[in-house]
Order: C-alpha cells, then sequence, then structure tokens
C-alpha cells in the first residue's frame, strides 16, 4: 500500500514508520522538520502542517491510508484542529482511510467512568488527555462516508520497549496485565495500528492495545 503518515518523526510515529517500511509498503511521512528523518527505500520526506486542510490534501493524495501521529506540542487545542484538518483534507484529495493515534484518556475504567476523570490521573496529562477525547468526538461526529476513521488508543503507559508480537485488542474499556498494570510498548502498539491498516477491522470506531 502507499501510506502517508503524520508526525512520522515523534516517538509513536517512528515506530509506526519503521512497522510500515518492514513490511514493505511505500510511505510519505508529512513531518514539520525533516532533518528528523533519514531517506530510505520506499520512504519519501515531505514538509507539511498536519493542521491545515489543503496541505493535508496536498501530501496525501494518492495514499490508500493515511496515519496521524500528530503531536501538538503545548498548544492541546490544535488537536481538534488537526482532527478537522484530516477529514477535511482527505476528502479532497479522495484519500478513504484514516487511522488516528489517540490517547488512554477517553478509555472507561468502569461503565459511564472515563480513565482521566479518576482521582489518580496525573494532572500534568489531563489538558492532553481531555483534548484528545474531543477530537474522538470530532472524528465520531463525521458519518465517515467520505473518510472512513479509526482511533487507537494506547494503554494507560506507552513508551519505548520491545517489539513482542503480543498483545491484546478492546474497545473502549482501558486494559490492564494480571498485576493491575496497564501499559503497551510503542512498538507493539505500532504492530496493531499498522495490521488495522492493512486489514480494517475496526471502520468508524475506536479500539485499544494493551498487555
Amino acid at each position: 500500500m502507499k501510506i502517508v503518515i503524520y508526525g512520522a518523526s515523534g516517538m509513536i510515529g517512528s515506530r509506526i514508520l519503521a512497522e510500515a517500511l518492514s513490511r514493505h509498503h511505500e510511505v510519505v511521512a508529512v513531518v514539520r522538520n525533516p532533518d528528523k528523518l533519514q531517506a530510505q527505500p520506499h520512504l519519501t520526506i515531505v514538509r507539511g502542517d498536519a493542521t491545515d486542510a489543503a496541505s493535508i490534501a496536498a501530501t496525501a493524495a494518492g495514499s490508500d491510508v493515511a496515519i496521524s501521529a500528530y503531536s501538538p506540542g503545548s498548544d492541546n487545542a490544535l488537536l481538534t484542529k488537526n482532527a478537522y484538518a484530516l477529514l477535511d483534507g482527505l476528502a479532497q484529495a479522495g484519500v478513504p482511510r484514516l487511522i488516528v493515534v489517540g490517547g488512554a484518556g477517553s478509555l472507561e475504567v468502569a461503565p459511564g467512568q472515563l480513565l482521566v476523570d479518576s482521582p489518580n490521573f496525573p494532572e500534568a496529562y489531563r489538558a492532553r488527555a481531555t483534548e484528545q477525547a474531543k477530537a474522538l468526538d470530532v472524528l465520531r461526529a463525521s458519518d465517515g462516508s467520505a473518510v472512513t476513521w479509526t482511533f487507537v488508543s494506547p494503554s494507560a503507559v506507552i513508551a519505548p520497549g520491545t517489539r513482542t508480537g503480543s498483545f491484546r485488542i478492546g474497545k473502549d474499556t482501558l486494559l490492564v496485565d494480571a498485576d493491575g498494570k496497564s501499559h503497551i510498548s510503542a512498538e507493539d502498539y505500532a504492530i496493531a495500528l499498522v495490521d488495522e491498516a492493512e486489514s480494517p477491522h475496526h471502520p468508524n470506531e475506536r479500539f485499544t492495545v494493551g498487555y
């Protein structure tokens, strides 16, 4: 396939990029600073703005699927702007599918209770998690006809680690292991996301990945 990845130089985006290239897909990496990536076979590196629909339309043209690992820096409100721009720009370009790297804060820890609303949720991440939940709402509000979307929430903790290929898939409830930990390596998260790109099983819905 031809895959366009927004935010391909970040912690998660770079692992998605590596996973997609390892499976011999043609990848267009759209980043703010192209110098952060090194040239590789089957990789095209371009500068672009993931919050601008026109830039997305131009950089995504001809792709089979778009993946957004966009990070807004300190301006969390850009996450919802990114969601709107992706839906608009990809529709303009005729790209039929979008997969978004989401957050864990909007996952349920009990019926009707979101992780972000838990008393022990780290305050430093609350604003980001709240905006990620709003971005999910933007996707859910679209009818999914022009662009079929999928939102992939990691576990509560996602960090660089080992590519094991062993993990669980859930829907809207936070996954925890036998020790009560909710975690996933960025490498295994990337496997699950690229699996979804190759064989879509969650059209117009969210799923989560964890151990």
